[in-house]
Formats: C-alpha cells, sequence, structure tokens
C-alpha cells in the first residue's frame, strides 16, 4: 500500500459532535487529498453481498463544494460525464491503495443503500434523500472501495437523526408542486415542473425542498455545481440532445 504518514490535524468526530484531536488512518487521509470524503466504513457480514475477498468497505463520496471544483477544473461540466471522472480518479486510487473501486453506476447495481445503513454514513430524510448529521443533504456516494484486509478504525456512528428534531420539516413543504409527501416522491410531476418555464428558480439554484433543510448549511454546492446536478437529473428523464449526467 503507498501511502505516506498520516499527519496530526484536528477533526470532528461529526456523529458525537465533539473537537478530538487525532491521527488520521493513512487511507481516509489519501481519500481527502484526492478532493473526496470518506463517509463510513464497515466490516462486511455474509448478508451485505459484498464481492467475494472483501473484508473492509470504505464508502466514498462527496461532501459539500470541493469534488466538483476539482472536476470542473479538470473537466468541461458543460460536456463531460462526472461519473466516467468518478472512475478514473477514483479507480486510480483504488489501485495505489490495493483496492478495489465500485460504483453506483455499475450493472448489475450493488446495494450502496444497504451499505451506507451498515456504514453509518446517514438516515433517511423525509424526502427520501440521504440525510447526514453534519453534511445534510450536500452529499452523494460515489464509490465503495473494497479491501482485502480490515483496518482498525474507530466504529463509525450515524448519531442522531437529524430529521426528527427538525421544526416543522420545512423540506417537506418547500417543493412548489408538492412532489414529495413524506412517504413517497412524485418523479413525473418534479420533472414536468423543472422541465417548464416554472421550473426556473430550481433549475438555477437547486432544488427548493433541498435547500429547505437547515441541516449542512456550510457545505451546500456552489451556483454550478446546483445547476450541473439539476440538468443532469432533468435529461436523465426529460432526454435532451445536450444533455449530460451526473
Amino acid at each position: 500500500m503507498r501511502l505516506a504518514t498520516g499527519r496530526k490535524h484536528r477533526f470532528a468526530w461529526l456523529a458525537a459532535g465533539a473537537r478530538l484531536l487525532a491521527m488520521e488512518h493513512p487511507v481516509l487521509t489519501a481519500i481527502r487529498r484526492e478532493s473526496f470524503t470518506p463517509l463510513g466504513w464497515f466490516s462486511p457480514r455474509p448478508d451485505d453481498r459484498t464481492p467475494e475477498g472483501t473484508r473492509f468497505v470504505i464508502m466514498v463520496g462527496n461532501a459539500g463544494p470541493e469534488m466538483f471544483r476539482r472536476f470542473a477544473r479538470e473537466r468541461d461540466p458543460r460536456h463531460d460525464l462526472m461519473d466516467d471522472w468518478c472512475r478514473e480518479v477514483i479507480g486510480r486510487l483504488a489501485r495505489d491503495l490495493d483496492a478495489r473501486a465500485v460504483y453506483p453506476f455499475d450493472k448489475p447495481p450493488l446495494p450502496f443503500l444497504t451499505w451506507a445503513r451498515r456504514a453509518k454514513a446517514g438516515h433517511v430524510s423525509p424526502l427520501g434523500m440521504n440525510v447526514h448529521a453534519t453534511y445534510g443533504l450536500w452529499h452523494a456516494f460515489r464509490a465503495a472501495l473494497l479491501f482485502p484486509v480490515e483496518f482498525d478504525l474507530p466504529a463509525a456512528s450515524a448519531g442522531p437523526h437529524p430529521c426528527e428534531s427538525c421544526a416543522g420539516q420545512p423540506c417537506l413543504s418547500a417543493c412548489p408542486v408538492g412532489a414529495f409527501s413524506g412517504s413517497g416522491y412524485d418523479v413525473p410531476r418534479c420533472i414536468g415542473h423543472i422541465a417548464s418555464s416554472e421550473g426556473t428558480d430550481c433549475m438555477e439554484g437547486g432544488c427548493l425542498a433541498r435547500r429547505a433543510c437547515p441541516v449542512g448549511r456550510p457545505f451546500t454546492y456552489g451556483r454550478a455545481q446546483m445547476q450541473f446536478h439539476m440538468r443532469a437529473f432533468r435529461n436523465a428523464h426529460h432526454p435532451s440532445p445536450t444533455g449530460i449526467s451526473a
């Protein structure tokens, strides 16, 4: 495993909400150096459906705008696919770490949301998206690194569910067409809205329901990233000749 020694630094152990001084594991440091975030980890059980030989899983994603800033420096977000870039960058990282990288867009699909729960990487929000105690809705899973050895990392903890103490849950009432009910998501209604002139606010500034969440606001995506993901989502369901995918 070709890694530099981890450096002592101060980090927030997010679930506990405490400030701790610690030496981070060099694998986690290597992930952060590539502008990604280790969102959680776990030692798999037989029922986790991890590929044979997997002894440890680290969920890799973006949290906040840092990953997109690197993507926009290295690629043209108007034309290039983020999935392709993630496969290239994380694939190279996996080789350096003697790991195997798998992705949410692999076919047949792997149980990423099940793995996220096992990795204590957050909770299910009323919108159906994963909500993280610190990053809120401003994160996404981009890959999982599968290792043939187990690491001595502290047990991951998702912490308390932030939505359970959220007064009024404003995310559920922010959608202008009521696409979110708390028990389901009306995708056609959402797509119909953002594909019309009435959906300009969502398309230009990001999903209003997502923006209404009070958790993780320091990690809110920048405007260019919001537009990139909204275009990708719209084009996946309402294709256009110039569509791109996140």
